[in-house]
Formats: C-alpha cells, sequence, structure tokens
C-alpha cells in the first residue's frame, strides 16, 4: 500500500501545478481497483483465489497496473473518468492474467509463463493499455502545450521514486515461497542498484548532464525488468538485467519518447512506455535465457497475448472516458449564469448591466452585454 499511495502517488506529482489532482487521482484509482478486483476473485470472475491474503496482494497488483496506465494520460482526465477508467480497466486486466498465467480460452497452458514479479502481466500491460487510451484522447491542442515541472515538484517527484525504491523488493517477493524470499529480495536491490547508476551514466552522456526526469524514473527500471526472473536468476544475472534496463529506460526518456510522439500521435505523459512498458518486455524475454526448461513458445505467447489484449482495451477505454465528459459539458449551467443559495451579491462589470430575479429561493444573475 506505501508503495500504491505514496510511491506511485508522489512519484506523478512532477507536473507542475497538478501535484493535487495527482494525488487525489491516486487516491481514487486505488480505492476503485481494489474492492473491485477482491469481489471479483472472490466469486470466480476470471479464476478464483480462496485465500485472502492473496487476494489482496493480487489486487494490489492489479491497483498498480492501473496506476501505470493512468501514468499515460495523466493531467487529461476529469475525477470522475479516473474512476471509470478504474472500472474498465480492472476487468480488462483480470481477463489478461488470467488468459496468460491461468490458462484461460486455452491459448497457453496454465503456469507455463513464468513472470513472478509481473514484468509483463503488471507493468507491460499497464503501460501498453495507457498508450491505447492516450491514443484516442490526444488532441491537437495538448501538443502545443509542455509538461513543465520546478524545483519542488521535481524534489516530491524523488521522494516517491525512493519510496518506490525501498519497497519494490517487498513488492516482488510478495508471492514467493519462504525458501525463495531472501534470493528474490537481494536479487531486486542488487537490479535496482544497477539501473540506478546505469541512468546515471547513460543521462550524462545522452544530454550532457543529470537529469532529475531520468533518476526519478529510469532508475527504477531495474525492479520492471528484473520481475519475471527474480526468484530464480543469480545475483550477477540481476545486476546486467538491471544495468540494461536503466540503459533502455534512460535511452527512452531522451531520444525515443519525442520520436514516439511524432510517429504515434499521441503524448504520453510520465513516460510509462520507457519506465515500464519496454523494461516489462524486456523482463519478460529475460526468462528465455536464464530459466532452465521454461517452455519459450509459451513465454512469447504470453507476451504477445499482453501486448494485443492492453493495447485493444486501451482503445476501447479511450473510446468510452470522452462520454463521460461529453455528458458533463451538457448538465453545465451557461456561463452567463451564476447561482447562489439566498445571498445577495454586487457585481460589476464595465459597459455592462444585469439584473436579478428569485425563483424557489435562489437568485439568478444574469449578465447582458
Amino acid at each position: 500500500m506505501a508503495m500504491l499511495l505514496i510511491g506511485f502517488g508522489f512519484l506523478m506529482v512532477f507536473v507542475r501545478k497538478y501535484g493535487r489532482s495527482a494525488l487525489t487521482a491516486t487516491f481514487l484509482l486505488v480505492s476503485t481497483a481494489l474492492p473491485i478486483y477482491l469481489y471479483a476473485k472472490g466469486i470466480g470472475f476470471f479464476g478464483q483465489v480462496n485465500e485472502e491474503v492473496e487476494r489482496l496482494i493480487l489486487a494490489e497488483f492489479g491497483a498498480a497496473s492501473l496506476l501505470i496506465a493512468a501514468g499515460a494520460v495523466l493531467g487529461r482526465l476529469k475525477m470522475p473518468q479516473y474512476i471509470l477508467l478504474g472500472l474498465l480497466f480492472v476487468p480488462f486486466y483480470m481477463f489478461n492474467e488470467w488468459v496468460v498465467l491461468g490458462g484461460g480460452l486455452g491459448l497457453v497452458h496454465a503456469g507455463t509463463v513464468i513472470d513472478t514479479g509481473g514484468s509483463i502481466i503488471i507493468h507491460a500491460f499497464g503501460a501498453i493499455f495507457g498508450l491505447g487510451v492516450a491514443l484516442t484522447m490526444t488532441t491537437h491542442q495538448e501538443f502545443e502545450k509542455t509538461i513543465e515541472s520546478d524545483a519542488t515538484s521535481d524534489r516530491y517527484s524523488m521522494l516517491g521514486s525512493m519510496m518506490l525504491w525501498i519497497f519494490w523488493p517487498s513488492f516482488c517477493a510478495a508471492l514467493v515461497t519462504p525458501e525463495q524470499m531472501p534470493h528474490t529480495v537481494v536479487n531486486v536491490i542488487i537490479a535496482l542498484c544497477g539501473s540506478t547508476i546505469a541512468t546515471y551514466l547513460f543521462s550524462v552522456s545522452l544530454r550532457k548532464k543529470v537529469s532529475i526526469a531520468d533518476i526519478a524514473n529510469a532508475a527504477l527500471a531495474g525492479g520492471v525488468a528484473i520481475g519475471s526472473t527474480c526468484a530464480v536468476a543469480s545475483h550477477t544475472v540481476a545486476l546486467i538485467i538491471g544495468i540494461l534496463a536503466g540503459g533502455l529506460s534512460t535511452f527512452g526518456f531522451a531520444v525515443i519518447q519525442s520520436r514516439q510522439q511524432k510517429w504515434m500521435k499521441l503524448i504520453d505523459t510520465c513516460g510509462v512506455t520507457n519506465l515500464h512498458g519496454l523494461p516489462g518486455l524486456m523482463g519478460g524475454l529475460a526468462a528465455l535465457p536464464i530459466i532452465h526448461g521454461l517452455n519459450m513458445q509459451s513465454q512469447l505467447s504470453g507476451i504477445g497475448l499482453t501486448i494485443v489484449i492492453a493495447f485493444i482495451a486501451g482503445l476501447i477505454t479511450g473510446k468510452i472516458l470522452p462520454i463521460m465528459e461529453e455528458g458533463q459539458k451538457h448538465t453545465k449551467m451557461p456561463k452567463n449564469f451564476l447561482t447562489l443559495n439566498n445571498k445577495k451579491i454586487i457585481i460589476s462589470f464595465k459597459k455592462s448591466r444585469f439584473f436579478s430575479y428569485k425563483r424557489n429561493e435562489i437568485s439568478y444573475f444574469c449578465i447582458k452585454q
């Protein structure tokens, strides 16, 4: 829960003048996702989990993926739309989880896709889903706006990043066996160290200076990429995965993001493609040479299905979300009316005149040019 509310919440306050809204949206998204997942799994929707603690952990995984998806469209949704996003996202997430890990529809045999810490199911799915939403919702006006940050928002973003860094080992080790837990925790820490060092080196190399945005985001890429193999990889391999993921993520923020914006005609506000999408897919593919006896066809099928399901689900969700905004526009009172409850005010307008009248104890002021 600390990762979800404090970690992800403060990581997303980097957008100047949007910090309070980002934190509020985080609260709403988590509060929407957890009960939906818990109740759905309890009644056997897309597979049943009887153990309450395990069900809660899986629900938190789903909430984390939802926050990743929301990062792609951060700042472009009204608060009710965030709730609707959660309502739509969780069933799609559960469906993909059921198909890829649970053997649903018989497309992949259950248990043959290795994704212990959620590189594929959580991170890649959330990022690609977010891209699908952003693709359908990005307007021409948004290309003209600059996503700005300042010293204060950057500090809070770093606070969120450090909180995620600290709790990431427990996130990946939440469902491993007690025997695997120490090895998993150490692997995740080593991978995070590797990605942090790589982020610094690549940031200086590509930008000729250290970017606080790179440090706050790409430094976490090691935790994303090590997820699939966190319980079985050696410490050396974990370090290599962390370094590669940090370099890939930093390259994404510094080079790919601007080109992606032009090529795909979308704006990825938080850069979830670079922090979660690319490192998540890399982590899933890293399992192929690392895990002996792995069913490679199933692993590749699981990755492919996740990409397809996430993107299509994101496109569908992106078409539905604006409907709520349109509905709100039609219910708004015209701009030239001010509604007050039994309060008389004086309004002064140059070269304008106004009148007021009462109806059902409500005063209406109409401005006439």
